[in-house]
């Protein structure tokens, strides 16, 4: 039969006290609100990422496809320059003359369809710089609000960790000098039954399963020596006995 001097018995709840809040403390740093709200932004901002990746890859070729449009009409102005510049020296044959005002008049040709092409690619880049000027925007905003709601978290847990810290150590103060068959016993139940090893009996009621024990088990509970270590016969878990219930004194 196992036994624990009664008063250890009563300091036992105070032990499980300590030891629920340890366990709402682990709760609540698992599941602070702030949690929900950076998984919910990383989402979006993994959402927003392809998007910005896209886009300012478009920008990207665009401004190249805008170099090298820029570069074919510098070239042909270049080589018009040249051709005027002779033509202009009045150094050349007649026939030498009216080749180069063919040619020039093909370069002025090809240089405004190049010119064309140049605007048209300069107007497509403009919107694409547009677009990613929102979606940096758009990814910028939720990456702040991320660091807002990290920071809460932060602050959060940095609060549950202090008051764990000190639920633990006062834990440990309550739980110093206790029978070490009672510990062993309560730890066990405890990692059993959900964290709930040990329960007072109240009104004739298991306070860890909340049952009304049966009357034939009641009488048996309170009718056990006051170092008896008693078990809810419902859940299993150290009944212990209160004043009122006529055991543990």
């Amino acid at each position: 039969m196992a036994t624990a001097p009664p008063e250890d018995q009563r300091r036992l709840l105070e032990v499980q006290a300590l030891d629920t809040r340890l366990q709402q403390l682990v709760h609540q740093r698992r599941n602070h609100p702030s949690l929900a709200t950076i998984a919910q932004l990383d989402g979006r901002i993994g959402d927003l990422h392809t998007s910005l990746v896209d886009s300012r890859t478009a920008v990207a070729d665009l401004e190249r496809e805008l170099a090298k449009a820029e570069s074919d009409v510098a070239q042909v102005r270049t080589r018009a320059d040249r051709d005027q510049q002779k033509l202009d020296s009045g150094a050349l044959s007649a026939k030498d003359s009216q080749a180069l005002v063919s040619e020039l008049e093909s370069l002025a040709r090809r240089q405004a369809v190049l010119e064309d092409a140049e605007i048209e690619v300069m107007e497509r880049l403009e919107a694409h710089q547009g677009s990613r000027a929102e979606v940096e925007s758009a990814h910028a905003e939720l990456e702040s609000a991320k660091a807002k709601a990290t920071a809460e978290r932060d602050e959060a847990w940095a609060q549950i960790n202090a008051t764990g810290s000190k639920v633990k150590a006062e834990r440990e103060a309550t739980a110093a000098g206790l029978d070490a068959g009672l510990v062993a016993l309560y730890d066990k139940l405890r990692a059993q039954l959900g964290g709930l090893g040990a329960a007072a009996l109240r009104g004739g009621r298991c306070e860890g399963c909340r049952l009304d024990l049966n009357p034939g088990d009641l009488a048996a509970a309170k009718a056990a020596p006051a170092e008896q270590i008693v078990r809810c016969e419902e859940c299993g878990r150290i009944l212990v006995r209160l004043a009122d219930e006529g055991a543990v004194a």
